[in-house]
């Protein structure tokens, strides 16, 4: 089971793992070694997940997430299958994590009277000082 928050776990037979040859430059060993991981976590069919935190966890995702709800990570960055397969598994549980907290709903505010007053009287004082710019009359 892996934790992502204190209520949700999810088993670790929902994530599928790939190895694959890490793309770029590399030394002798490059064409022979898999050492990139390929993370596969199909979100819809994950009972953990309610239908409010995929909706934010598609969001989150991208263009990682497929039309069938199935999340595709890939990990290369480090030389062995070991660091990629936890850098993969650390994206992913925090991209879960962060679907999983609502966000905190906007409540609508008025200014206050004190705050109104404030600015009018910003705006006299600007007013005020541009008016004495101006060329003195003398009728």
């Amino acid at each position: 089971m892996i934790k992502i928050t204190n209520t949700v776990f999810i088993d670790e037979s929902e994530i599928e793992e790939k190895f694959i040859r890490s793309p770029g430059s590399g030394g002798q060993k490059v064409n022979k070694t898999e050492s990139a991981v390929q993370l596969r976590f199909n979100a819809r069919a994950c009972r953990v997940l309610s239908y409010a935190v995929f909706m934010r966890l598609q969001k989150i995702a991208g263009s990682r997430m497929s039309k069938d709800g199935v999340i595709v990570l890939t990990a290369h960055t480090h030389r062995t299958q070991e660091m990629n397969r936890a850098d993969g598994l650390a994206r992913l549980v925090k991209m879960i994590a962060q679907a999983c907290v609502s966000p905190k709903k906007r409540r609508a505010t008025k200014p206050t009277k004190a705050s109104k007053k404030r600015r009018l009287e910003g705006k006299k004082r600007t007013s005020d000082i541009k008016k004495s710019r101006s060329r003195v009359r003398t009728y």
